[in-house]
């Protein structure tokens, strides 16, 4: 492995945290991505980490992306700064192949495959749970490096709760938030709207000399009602309209409406089974313009409905029996050969524990009018040695279907193109101790028939010609130190290009070997002060490996100052050094930057 740490500041820091390798939450936190049930987080075989709206006003993180890149195994490349396209990348995965949901809704392009995360306004979020490792055996398509699922804001117990915040920083920075949110034991309901205008960088000096702005307007409403029979209602909406300038060779620029609707019925037909009906729709809309002229349109729509049975079995065994329906379609100013697909799944999972030992088993069966029929499983295992130790191990399957772009974009679109597909096989230890806990997990991943564009003598066309195989580990733990609290990860990987042909051997792109993150936090009273590392070791920018992206670290460092129990102010500096980087060959990333937040959360 490549050393990859540059400045002698983080040398120091990686020497203090010996201990301390991860980003880890605690166990008693309840999850439901991992097995689509809640459980808490020392039931789940998965590797999970969540983020909850204390984390994301502690860290003072401005986008979602900040916060993924402290999630082990996640790569994060982003093309200029803030609202520019945004991709994340899990245990070496691409990412078309990680899926994404708002409050259980399945987002994203049908064209692109891609979810608009730059577009995600991080003030309108309530947590964010992210599952490393394959999850096509409950979620179909797409779930083959993990699955990321954002929550929104909603209201809960505690009467009428007014929240506000105000940002203004570098680059001309300025952004703002306002809602109210409240509830009781029968209803809740919150309503947010929050803006975000920033000057950016020059994203691309080669291209043109400029500033690259992004602006975005959202609103967040969301609401329930729990009758005295048991039925629970509850429903949402978020809709973020944004404008982004980029450079493209010329002066160009997109909008963007990304909307979410969603609404959920739960109740209960007999004591031991438990029915949840969700439906809803995601929808992606861009308008791109070459300087005031009108350019091209892309509209892409996802409607779905799922069906979901808990049963349970016995104390400790629950048995889940689901439903599937989704429908993509395809609109805008471009022609294609097909431009709608419908795919129905479903899907069984057994959880058990017995004694010191857990059992999850799922399998899914999909039906795609484009593809067919595909079959995919999950086994893991949990072992309780002691109370503060334990080891897990997990295999599973899982499948990508083409895109609309992969298989009818004209000019390089291939209509015989067959779903990627995957195995994965991971296992683990975790520690937990008076002083903190630990973990540790290998993991590999062996990817088929993954889609490339292969010049075949008329231009790029996609194929299935690729293979992977990743192998890696994954270090984390959290503790309490000379009076701080630390939390960080360590990933070591080996993404490599398997396939029989040039190139074999070579480093997936954008891909990094080493990732290393570091997060300090203490409380002075009134103060709060904290500290925020993330290293990378070398990637290469293309497949061929011929361009190569030079390791980094950056030093982002924070402070907030409560007023009262409602009022507080916050200050960051980011990027302290002002390291020049690139995460996307040619594309800036920004430099030291200051950020100052009012903010208030009635209590």
């Amino acid at each position: 492995m490549k050393t990859f740490f540059r400045a002698p500041m983080a040398l120091g820091l990686v020497g203090l945290s010996s201990l301390s390798l991860a980003h880890t939450l605690s166990l008693d936190d309840q999850v439901v991505t991992a097995t689509r049930t809640a459980q808490s987080g020392a039931q789940s075989i998965a590797a999970t980490s969540v983020f909850d709206r204390y984390d994301i006003e502690r860290l003072q993180v401005t986008s979602v992306d900040q916060l993924l890149r402290r999630v082990p195994g996640v790569n994060v490349v982003n093309t200029g700064g803030p609202g520019k396209n945004t991709t994340i990348s899990i245990r070496g995965a691409s990412t078309n192949q990680v899926l994404v949901l708002i409050d259980g809704v399945r987002i994203g392009s049908a064209t692109t495959g891609d979810a608009a995360l730059q577009n995600l306004p991080v003030e309108q979020i309530e947590r964010i749970e992210v599952v490393r490792g394959p999850r096509s055996s409950l979620y179909g398509s797409e779930a083959i490096g993990g699955v990321i699922q954002i929550f929104t804001r909603r209201g809960g117990d505690g009467g009428v709760q007014p929240y506000f915040s105000t940002t203004v920083g570098s680059a001309q920075h300025l952004a703002g938030t306002a809602g109210v949110s409240g509830g009781d034991d029968k209803a809740w309901y919150n309503l947010g709207v929050s803006s975000l205008k920033d000057e950016g960088i020059d994203a691309r000096p080669s291209r043109e000399v400029d500033h690259d702005g992004y602006r975005e307007l959202s609103a967040n409403l969301s609401g329930g009602y729990r009758f005295a029979n048991g039925l629970t209602l509850d429903g949402n909406i978020l809709q973020v309209d944004s404008h982004n300038d980029y450079d493209s060779g010329f002066k160009a620029n997109a909008d963007n409406v990304t909307k979410v609707y969603g609404a959920r019925a739960r109740f209960s037909p007999l004591s031991a089974w438990d029915v949840t009906l969700q439906a809803g729709r995601s929808e992606d809309k861009t308008d791109t313009f070459n300087g005031n002229a009108f350019n091209t349109r892309i509209d892409t729509r996802r409607d779905s409905f799922g069906w979901q049975n808990d049963l349970h079995l016995a104390e400790d065994q629950l048995l889940t029996l689901g439903y599937d329906w989704l429908d993509d379609e395809v609109n805008g100013t471009g022609t294609f050969a097909e431009d709608s697909r419908e795919n129905q799944g479903v899907y069984a999972q057994y959880l058990a524990q017995f004694g010191r030992h857990e059992v999850q088993l799922s399998l899914r069966h999909d039906d795609n009018e484009q593809f067919g029929a595909h079959n995919t499983g999950s086994l893991g295992y949990g072992l309780q040695f002691t109370e503060a130790l334990r080891a897990v191990a997990s295999y599973g399957t899982a499948f990508k279907a083409p895109t609309f772009n992969q298989l009818y974009y004209p000019g390089f679109g291939n209509e015989d193109l067959e779903p990627e597909s995957s195995r994965s096989l991971e296992a683990g230890l975790q520690g937990t101790h008076d002083w903190g806990n630990w973990s540790a997990t290998v993991f590999r991943n062996e990817i088929d028939d993954l889609i490339a564009y292969f010049n075949s003598g008329a231009g790029l066309q996609a194929q299935n010609i690729d293979k992977a195989r990743i192998n890696g580990l994954e270090l984390q733990a959290t503790t309490q130190l000379l009076g701080w609290s630390w939390q960080g990860n360590l990933t070591l990987q080996d993404p490599k290009n398997a396939s029989n042909r040039a190139g074999q051997g070579d480093l997936l792109p954008r891909r990094a070997e080493q990732i290393f993150n570091l997060d300090l936090d203490r409380r002075f009273g009134r103060i709060g002060l904290g500290a925020s590392l993330h290293a990378e070791g070398r990637r290469w920018d293309n497949a061929a490996n011929s361009t190569d992206l030079h390791g980094y670290n950056t030093l982002d460092l924070r402070a907030t100052y409560w007023l009262s129990h409602a009022w507080r102010v916050q200050a960051q500096v980011t990027n302290l050094f002002d390291t020049d980087y690139e995460t996307a060959a040619t594309y800036q990333q920004p430099g030291r930057a200051g950020y100052l937040t009012l903010r208030y959360q009635a209590m």
